[in-house]
């Protein structure tokens, strides 16, 4: 499935003799109309590669991944609204929402596609229904790890959801309480919590709706990356949860004629850092495949 060594340095060459004069990384903040979103754009060249992260991470999750990948195209990494440097935005905040609102960034920012689309985690849930709405600006996807369709419809592993439920409660409290202090600190972080709590809350229930209505996605290439070792805090189903969570990645790639799964089996939940290599590897396949149809 993946190429030796020799192969792997050949690829990285023609992805570079492809691509324009690499341009140093440049952080923005952008108004779109509802509130301003903080970007850093790296790199030249087409397509470009888009970051989304996982619930409650920040942008610079993806420093050293967009620094690697930035030789090769261009690449942009943003905060949603309450992360970072990223002011508040309206709510709730579903999926829809905060694909329209990056679709709205990027013409900002003046970066046209075609975009290769990284979402890990909530991220890949958001570019699931990124790619459903805007699908002749998507040229691919790599999803790590995107939330199991069936679990957050209420459909399997009830007793996760309710956890879940317990976790939004207690984030929505802490933005409640703090939203409400005088001290300055204790306000930001509750204005990231109300966020937190809102995006928790919305992909199990707006969210995912949106991402079930996203059947198909055509000859869109899209990998599905699954990483293998269990969560020690969901206990004694922990292991059947993430062959269950593994079964589901495998299904959603075949949403996609061209569709790919990708089993990490030694890796974490947090694939972008324990799977770097074999993640940026299936980036600029991906790049490459791309520009060598578009010739």
């Amino acid at each position: 499935m993946y190429r030796n060594m020799v192969s792997s340095v050949i690829l990285v060459l023609l992805l570079v003799s492809c691509s324009t004069t690499e341009m140093g990384p440049t952080e923005r903040t952008i108004d779109i109309g509802t509130h301003a979103l903080h970007a850093v754009v790296s790199g030249a060249g087409v397509p470009v590669v888009v970051f989304d992260s996982g619930i409650g991470a920040l942008s610079s999750e993806y420093a050293r991944l967009q620094e690697r990948l930035s030789s090769v195209t261009t690449t942009v990494a943003y905060d949603r609204a309450g992360y970072g440097s990223s002011e508040l935005g309206p709510l709730p905040r579903d999926s829809s929402t905060e694909a329209a609102e990056l679709m709205v960034l990027l013409e900002r920012l003046g970066v046209a596609g075609p975009y290769i689309l990284v979402g890990h985690s909530l991220g890949g849930l958001n570019f699931e229904v990124f790619a459903a709405r805007y699908p002749d600006d998507v040229a691919g996807m790599v999803l790590l790890d995107p939330p199991p369709l069936s679990f957050i419809l209420g459909e399997e592993y009830s007793e996760l959801g309710s956890m879940a439920s317990q976790m939004t409660d207690e984030w929505q409290g802490i933005a409640d309480r703090g939203m409400e202090s005088e001290d300055d600190q204790e306000r930001a972080e509750a204005e990231f919590f109300l966020m937190l709590a809102s995006e928790h809350r919305e992909m199990f229930g707006a969210s995912a709706q949106q991402a079930a209505s996203a059947a198909y996605f055509g000859e869109t290439p899209l990998v599905v990356v699954a990483s293998g070792v269990p969560n020690p805090m969901f206990g004694d189903i922990a292991e059947a949860y993430q062959e269950f969570w593994a079964e589901q990645s495998e299904a959603l790639a075949t949403k996609s004629s061209r569709g790919e799964f990708v089993f990490a089996e030694t890796s974490t939940h947090r694939l972008h850092e324990d799977a770097a290599d074999l993640v940026a590897d299936t980036i600029l396949r991906m790049v490459e495949s791309v520009r060598r149809e578009q010739r």
